[in-house]
């Protein structure tokens, strides 16, 4: 990515000012298994991740995120979470992406809408 990129273009990879902050300040926490990598600084206030690719909130999972927001003191690679049997794994969001959910009937779903099933009527002025 060109320097003007990594100035201006926060959304595809950490800025130029993150990159400076980590480097500067930042002390190396963990990475996940998506490669996001995970800093803090050194009175520990301070948490921030890098993202591998675009940067989406939601790519965190959840565990890194209890750690991000001060939920959990340690990180997930000192004290993993227990994770419930019904707890499923983390997804990131794919809404406007090819993997979002089109149910029947959605205009970006290929298919038809299907028929009125008659539980609705129509509201008819008096």
């Amino acid at each position: 990515m060109s320097l003007f990129g990594m100035i201006f273009i926060w959304w595809r990879r950490a800025t130029l000012g993150t990159l400076v902050k980590t480097w500067l300040s930042g002390r190396f926490v963990g990475e996940d298994k998506f490669g996001n990598r995970y800093y803090e600084d050194k009175t520990g206030k301070r948490r921030w991740v890098i993202y591998a690719g675009t940067v989406e909130a939601s790519r965190v999972p959840p565990d890194w995120h209890g750690w991000i927001h001060h939920t959990f003191k340690q990180p997930p690679t000192i004290t993993p979470p227990r994770l419930k049997t019904w707890e499923k794994d983390h997804a990131p969001n794919l809404t406007g992406t090819p993997g979002a959910y089109r149910p029947s009937g959605s205009l970006a779903s290929k298919g038809v809408r299907p028929a009125a099933t008659g539980d609705y009527q129509a509201w008819k002025p008096d």
